[in-house]
């Protein structure tokens, strides 16, 4: 008899460039197949670099659960009910625009989860897609976007919110130039 995947605590931990660990698309369609069925409309998808083969990242799992227009509450009910957790770090995202945060254990190890939690006429949905597609078709872009999180790091950074803020500059460029070329 398989059990249900059970949404354990995130686990904080330093800022990290890990390489692209292929058990992350498991983990994805496993909370994704934990969340979908219980809203209707909803879709989980997984984005952000462990959903890009061969992209180094931080390993963190993030996802996105795009709800249908006027379902925000219910969302996030349906998470906390499943066991994840409100943010617990500074500058957590605004409960209009939530995240989620926990853990999965998968074949051995613990995965750490992000679930975005956003409205289906969201403009950042189409963002977080862009980027993520256009990472897996480019390698010069993934090599660049690996070369600048490892810059970071070198540079001394270790808090993994900093972390997230500085590697933002490169994702938002590159979203630039994906909307000039689109």
């Amino acid at each position: 008899m398989q059990t249900k995947p059970i949404i354990g605590p995130y686990e904080h931990r330093p800022a990290a460039c890990h390489e692209y660990d292929p058990r992350s698309a498991d983990v994805a369609r496993n909370v994704a197949a934990l969340i979908e069925p219980h809203l209707d409309g909803a879709v989980v998808e997984h984005v952000g670099s462990t959903s890009v083969p061969a992209c180094a990242g931080k390993g963190i799992v993030d996802l996105m659960l795009v709800y249908p227009d006027g379902q925000l509450a219910v969302a996030r009910d349906l998470l906390d009910a499943l066991g994840f957790q409100r943010q617990s770090s500074r500058d957590p995202f605004p409960e209009d625009r939530p995240m989620r945060t926990g853990s999965l254990v998968h074949d051995g190890t613990t995965f750490n989860l992000h679930v975005h939690v956003l409205a289906a006429s969201s403009g950042e949905v189409q963002e977080l897609r862009d980027f993520r597609d256009r990472l897996r078709a480019d390698p010069h872009l993934r090599a660049a976007y690996i070369a600048a999180k490892r810059a970071i790091l070198a540079d001394g950074c270790t808090d993994s919110l900093d972390y997230c803020h500085r590697k933002s500059v490169f994702v938002t460029q590159a979203l630039q130039q994906i909307k000039q070329h689109s």
